[in-house]
């Protein structure tokens, strides 16, 4: 992977040469080790914008194929804030459009900001999980997603990606900035596009967004292999 100097280096330029910089140095670099297939581009065409992605999470590689993918949509992609304080991290982060969230907290201004996005037009992408799988598979969903359909109504189309866990694997020690590229085969798969759940009278609030909550997560699950498909099987 990129060293900590040269990051440093390109972090300090002017930034839209920062961005055309990290651009081309994540394309070298996925060029080089990451053999995307992608299926169901089909189900983009002619779907209602704005609109919210939502994707399982295997690495921190994930956004940058999942870019190239949705390269004619162009959603801004919701980031933990910490992905932006690391020297080598925010290289990736120059090259996508982002906004940042703080993860396991009430990040009010955050989510006020995601949601003002979408009110704007802004398609967005969201990781609903909240943090990339340790375990390789689909882990519960946080409680966001849910809040950020309801208070925007936007349509979801969810994708299932696996291989990045190995284009990128997570250091089990926790340092992103020692996370280097691997050569492997990456599948993007995009699901058709639904509406959101709404919420039943026969329902309470915790019944209803355990129900929504595992349909949407289902939805990514069911693009995947099942191995990869964890609590959601």
């Amino acid at each position: 992977m990129i060293s900590t100097t040269t990051a440093r280096i390109i972090n300090i330029l002017p930034n839209k040469f920062v961005s055309y910089v990290s651009k081309k140095v994540v394309d070298l670099y996925l060029k080089k080790y990451a053999n995307i297939n992608i299926a169901g581009s089909e189900n983009l065409k002619g779907i209602k914008t704005p609109t919210i992605f939502i994707c399982n999470h295997l690495s921190n590689s994930d956004g940058l194929v999942l870019d190239k993918a949705l390269k004619e949509i162009d959603p801004t992609f919701v980031a933990g804030v910490k992905l932006s304080d690391n020297v080598i991290t925010s290289i990736g982060v120059n090259v996508i459009k982002t906004t940042n969230i703080k993860p396991n907290a009430a990040d009010k201004e955050g989510l006020k900001k995601i949601i003002n996005l979408v009110k704007q037009g802004e398609s967005l992408l969201i990781f609903p999980e909240g943090t990339r799988s340790r375990v390789g598979s689909l882990i519960e969903a946080k409680k966001g997603i849910l809040l950020i359909a309801a208070m925007t109504g936007a349509p979801i189309v969810p994708i299932g990606l696996y291989g990045t866990e190995k284009l990128m694997p997570i250091n089990k020690e926790g340092d992103m900035s020692s996370e280097t590229f691997y050569h492997a085969d990456v599948h993007i798969n995009i699901g058709k596009q639904f509406e959101f759940p709404k919420r039943g009278k026969e329902l309470d609030k915790k019944e209803y967004e355990d129900f929504a909550t595992r349909y949407i997560m289902k939805k990514i699950a069911e693009l995947l292999p099942e191995s990869y498909r964890g609590v959601y099987k």
